[in-house]
């Protein structure tokens, strides 16, 4: 665990504080702790999709792409929906990447799609899980408004390309690399079935904060390293902040 975390702890700008992890670990935060978890999960795959649509693959493809996201995005915004049914499904073929074809938008729109492919296959399945481990606990699942996290680091986001993917890029890296942080941190607090299972996700996670650094490098074609610190700030501050919302990667929790 210490290997995996070193180059994630280097990379961020500060420690999840203590205050935070005091209120985390609180039985009673259990429920936002997973419901919140859960939406993450599917959140960065679909955020992956959209880089992916955008930047890698052809029209046709695309189309294949919303397929795959169809039944998690329904379960999501169907208020009436049936957890039950979803997670027994029979899942056919989660595994897309040879239905896919890169476009010719940019030089290594098939690295980026390997990748995002990758991520997107075990994003949906950390849902998955997330959500069974709910289940299993009578907790249901609904719908939970967003932190201000992943908005304030986009709303820095340059607005011109190929600036703007390598800005949101970035801003994934800092993503995965925040919550393999609190994976770790949160894990000795829970008990033996979470804690096990958060362990088990700091692997898959420190991979993802990994390839989204090597996509941005790749696409800048020149050192990254001011822009990575400046993000470094701004996600240290929001972090070391008193938040109003208890969210994974919310602030201090206000008095």
């Amino acid at each position: 665990m210490q290997q995996l975390l070193a180059p994630i702890n280097q990379f961020l700008g500060c420690e999840t504080p203590q205050r935070w992890i005091d209120f985390a670990k609180a039985p009673e935060q259990l429920t936002a702790l997973l419901i919140d978890h859960c939406n993450c999960e599917l959140k960065a795959a679909q955020t992956a999709m959209m880089m992916i649509r955008k930047y890698a693959i052809d029209k046709n493809s695309a189309q294949v792409l919303l397929a795959w996201a169809k039944p998690y995005e329904d379960l999501v915004y169907n208020q009436d929906r049936d957890v039950k049914a979803f997670l027994g499904r029979d899942i056919k073929k989660n595994d897309i990447t040879s239905e896919l074809v890169a476009s010719n938008v940019m030089p290594n729109s098939e690295d980026l799609m390997a990748k995002m492919v990758r991520l997107i296959k075990e994003e949906f399945h950390h849902f998955e899980q997330v959500l069974q481990i709910m289940t299993s606990r009578g907790i249901s699942y609904s719908n939970m408004r967003a932190g201000r996290y992943a908005k304030s680091l986009i709303s820095h986001v340059r607005t011109h390309e190929p600036l703007t993917m390598i800005d949101k890029l970035i801003v994934g890296a800092f993503i995965e690399a925040r919550s393999c942080e609190r994976f770790a941190k949160l894990a000795p607090h829970l008990d033996d079935e979470l804690a096990k299972f958060y362990v088990s996700l700091l692997r898959s996670e420190a991979r993802h904060f990994q390839d989204y650094l090597v996509l941005a490098q790749e696409i800048a074609g020149k050192d990254i390293d001011e822009r990575v610190a400046f993000f470094r700030e701004q996600e240290a501050a929001l972090i070391l902040s008193d938040d109003t919302e208890f969210r994974f990667h919310s602030g201090i929790p206000a008095s």
